[in-house]
């Protein structure tokens, strides 16, 4: 019988990593989008970090799938995670703020949960760890602004299509770990090399990149930021803790971006930190720890040996 999926502090520390990763990732897209269509982008996302991963899987002797199966399998984890979040959010990202967006990617987790449900045997949904969902959630709408609630139902189809991004995300979620097996690295540089073919057509017919003016140098650095850094590296992380802590846990990092956004955009940029955002850190904070259960129980045990002295 199995048993429950737990985050080990290991864990927790690479969840906190990936969401420092892709946090950043948000800076690249807002640089990037403007001069590079969606497509196109998308594109050179998946084939950039496809060859930062090809380099690191033939360094450590690792060996591609050779069964036509795997690469079945594999063409659907891309579809999930590559071809059709990308695009969505990159196109989506044209037609609204990243506030809106961070919030609406923040919804991964309340798909995951659910999904994992009905489709595991060791994710299944209890009230707490819904409750601790529901209070991650809302600790991200607070941080990242409510304010950009207001923007809600303008550009209906683009905020749409983050939504359905945050969907196919927590789908890959539950669908990737059946790749668990397989060293990280291969899972993820198999898909990025299905994902790169599955764009290039679509670049080439929707984009035709090669009839646009020569995009700036920051949105150039922010596209092999893109690939190398929140694509490349996030992606060896990726796989690593899914394998290891589950669909739902793993999406907790969707709640974790904003914070690492929040934190880049004062250590880097110089923003100011608010109290909105020291209040959804602490909300967010409050979710992860009833979802992980184990402060909650180390709290009742405390509690009971204090009323037995």
């Amino acid at each position: 019988m199995q048993t429950k999926l737990t985050m080990t502090a290991s864990d927790w520390l690479l969840l906190i990593l990936l969401s420092v990763l892709w946090g950043a990732s948000f800076f690249f897209v807002e640089l990037a989008v403007d001069d590079i269509p969606p497509f196109t982008l998308a594109l050179a996302r998946c084939a950039i970090a496809a060859a930062f991963l090809l380099i690191y899987v033939r360094i450590n002797g690792f060996s591609l799938p050779q069964d036509a199966a795997t690469w079945r399998a594999l063409a659907v984890l891309a579809a999930l995670n590559t071809l059709f979040p990308f695009t969505l959010i990159f196109w989506g990202q044209t037609h609204i703020t990243s506030s809106l967006a961070g919030i609406l990617n923040a919804t991964a987790p309340l798909f995951s949960i659910v999904i994992a449900h009905f489709a595991t045997t060791d994710e299944r949904m209890t009230v707490p760890r819904a409750f601790g969902v529901v209070v991650g959630f809302i600790g991200a709408v607070v941080m990242i602004g409510v304010d950009a609630l207001r923007d809600v139902g303008v550009h209906v189809l683009a905020q749409l299509a983050i939504v359905l991004a945050a969907f196919c995300y927590a789908c890959s979620g539950v669908y990737g770990r059946r790749f668990k097996d397989y060293p990280p690295s291969v899972v993820a540089v198999s898909i990025m090399m299905i994902g790169s073919c599955m764009l290039l057509p679509l670049s080439f017919l929707i984009d035709r990149p090669w009839m646009l003016p020569m995009p700036s140098s920051a949105a150039l650095a922010s596209m092999f930021g893109l690939g190398l850094v929140s694509t490349g590296l996030a992606f060896l992380i990726y796989f690593r803790v899914l394998a290891r802590a589950g669909a739902v846990n793993f999406q907790l990092v969707a709640f974790l971006i904003p914070v690492s956004a929040i934190l880049l955009g004062v250590g880097v940029l110089g923003e100011q930190l608010e109290s909105r955002h020291l209040i959804g850190m602490a909300a967010i904070a409050l979710g992860l720890a009833i979802i992980d259960g184990r402060p909650l129980r180390a709290l009742k045990r405390r509690f009971g040996r204090a009323q037995e002295a």
